[in-house]
């Protein structure tokens, strides 16, 4: 059972909620990590096949398990205004099923944003593929004013291309990618646009404290960028150590790369 307790009083991101009727989308603390990592198995995938970038389900454990917790540290390491890749845990009744990431780099300046998920396999065939999509949109549309979300799949994941088109994405080309770290495969591209957001807008979405959250996209109050044109943001001046590169292995999710493409349920 995930404990939703504020983990860290400096890191406002883990106090931020999306809420639908059916579940919550939460930055995970490590406690909630823990639950993913346990629930991203190679059982997500019924046919066998893999349709992430990186096979990293078909690690043993407990390398997976390790390598999936370096992945959302590095990733809560690293968010920057500039560069950032939220993460975020799906919570039905308590329990974490799965993953809804969003990422972008320079956010307040171009307004888009790309989107990665799973679902575990106890938590498929519900249409919860859907409901946790139509969530983080709401967060990136709604919540940061975002101009156009993109999301792609590998040709087969029919599940995931399924709920691209029924949360009103528009088909935007193909294109090669490497699939599974070691052969070519056709990925489908999709784009929504602010218009197509707003015909579709639901109002039983709620976003709870997201306005301590606005300085880390590089945002005001009003949405607003935080920086004037062609000024730096973020904390590119910082020092980061070790702690922004990343760390994982070659069968490990790195950055953009790696991101899971489209969904597993």
């Amino acid at each position: 059972m995930a404990d939703f307790r504020m983990a860290h009083p400096f890191w406002p991101l883990f106090d931020l909620v999306v809420r639908t009727p059916r579940l919550e989308l939460r930055s995970p603390t490590d406690e909630m990590c823990v639950e993913l990592a346990q629930a991203a198995t190679p059982a997500m995938f019924p046919d066998g096949e893999s349709y992430f970038k990186h096979d990293w389900l078909s690690e043993p454990s407990p390398a997976r398990e390790r390598h999936s917790m370096q992945f959302w540290w590095r990733h809560r390491a690293a968010f920057t205004p500039d560069d950032w890749h939220l993460e975020m845990a799906v919570i039905v009744d308590g329990h974490v099923v799965g993953s809804q990431g969003m990422f972008a780099q320079r956010f307040p300046l171009r307004r888009s944003v790309e989107t990665g998920s799973w679902l575990s396999a106890p938590a498929q065939g519900r249409g919860l593929g859907k409901e946790m999509r139509t969530a983080i949109l709401h967060l990136a549309f709604a919540g940061l004013d975002a101009q156009e979300a993109r999301s792609s799949a590998f040709e087969g994941n029919d599940r995931s291309l399924a709920v691209s088109r029924s949360v009103g994405y528009e088909d935007n080309g193909r294109q090669i990618e490497v699939r599974a770290g070691t052969r070519p495969g056709v990925t489908r591209n999709f784009r929504m646009s602010r218009e197509s957001f707003e015909q579709r807008r639901r109002s039983d979405i709620v976003i709870a404290n997201l306005e301590p959250c606005l300085e880390l996209f590089g945002l005001g109050p009003d949405l607003a960028s935080l920086d004037a044109p062609g000024a730096p943001t973020g904390t590119a001046g910082a020092p980061t150590g070790t702690a922004g590169t990343p760390i994982g292995t070659a069968g490990t999710p790195i950055g953009t790369a790696g991101t899971p493409i489209g969904t597993a349920g």
